[in-house]
């Protein structure tokens, strides 16, 4: 049996992740961790979780918890798994994996030499809807991939507008960077799943509203190993009626859009022919992936450590913004 416990039980586990690690067979969720004691104990009663902690050592080192799951801001990332992981407990560390990619490399290096596993919450990848899409392209209905478009246009947050309480994720020292880090992670992740590595990247920034400091457009154009190539647009503060949530891949015979999200159709073009494919979003979103993540913990499958794809995903956000 795998005995979770949760580092940062905030938001993000009430239904994204958190009832997943209950839910799955082989697995149980024995500890939750969060500074607030008053919420962590709400957490833990809703969630009928045994134990609670304000401290996350006290959660690291409590001999019943087998395996971590650590949720919370960024700036934590590095910290608690390299911690996790000296204690001999593998992690699922939420994205982005770190900071930045520097600090992706010094938690790649301690599970090398633990020998102690770590996963990386790219969970989009397990979707049943990304999947199908995979299956497309790798058995080329729309024939040779040659290029892609990603745009992701969204309005702004009602608490973008002020500057003296911004939320976190505008907070670069906590999240990395603005909403890009937060959001853009999944979808480069998702092109780094679908066509491949990405080798040649280059990108620029720009604060274009002026609600708060940190980048709130951005675009890049991606090469990919395979030779495919990408455009990018990203900006957190379009109309509110006008939000697009795109990617586009064009081939030698057809394309295929779908949504960043994975909430809007499939739609396949072949030539004349048009197909449309509904999937189901899963209600817990992290569910599949944990699913994978136990089996290979507990011994039922193959699934291995994504930690180095989960680097990829870094650099090239590194490389966007001109930190690399």
């Amino acid at each position: 049996m795998i005995k979770w416990g949760i580092i940062g039980a905030g938001n993000v586990c009430e239904i994204k992740s958190g009832p997943a690690f209950y839910k799955v067979k082989n697995s149980s969720l024995v500890a939750v961790m969060r500074r607030d004691e008053i919420k962590v104990k709400d957490f833990a009663q809703r969630h009928n979780v045994p134990k609670w902690y304000t401290n996350a050592d006290n959660l690291i080192n409590d001999p019943e918890v087998n395996a971590i799951y650590i949720a919370t801001p960024p700036y934590k990332h590095k910290e608690y798994t390299i911690k996790s992981l000296k204690a001999g407990k593998p992690v699922y560390v939420e994205k982005p994996m770190a900071l930045n990619f520097s600090e992706t490399q010094e938690m790649i290096n301690v599970s090398k030499e633990s020998g102690v596993p770590l996963f990386v919450a790219y969970y989009r990848r397990w979707f049943p809807y990304f999947l199908k899409i995979k299956e497309l392209l790798d058995r080329e209905l729309i024939g040779k991939v040659l290029a892609a478009n990603l745009t992701n246009i969204l309005p702004a947050h009602k608490e973008d507008f002020d500057i003296n309480k911004l939320p976190w994720h505008l907070v670069p020292k906590i999240s990395g960077g603005g909403y890009f880090f937060d959001l853009a992670c999944h979808q480069l992740d998702i092109l780094d799943f679908l066509l491949g590595s990405i080798e040649n990247v280059s990108g620029a920034y720009t604060n274009r509203a002026g609600y708060y400091w940190v980048e709130d457009t951005l675009t890049a154009n991606l090469k990919f190993e395979s030779g495919v190539l990408a455009t990018c647009v990203w900006s957190y503060v379009g109309n509110v009626d006008n939000r697009i949530d795109r990617i586009e891949i064009f081939g030698t015979k057809g394309m295929i859009t779908f949504s960043i999200s994975g909430e809007e159709q499939i739609i396949v073009k072949v030539g004349k022919k048009e197909e449309f494919i509904h999937f189901e979003k899963p209600k817990h979103v992290e569910l599949p992936m944990i699913e994978k993540v136990v089996g290979s913990l507990s011994g039922a499958n193959s699934f291995s450590s994504n930690m180095a794809s989960a680097a990829r995903t870094s650099l090239v956000m590194d490389k966007i913004m001109g930190q690399i």
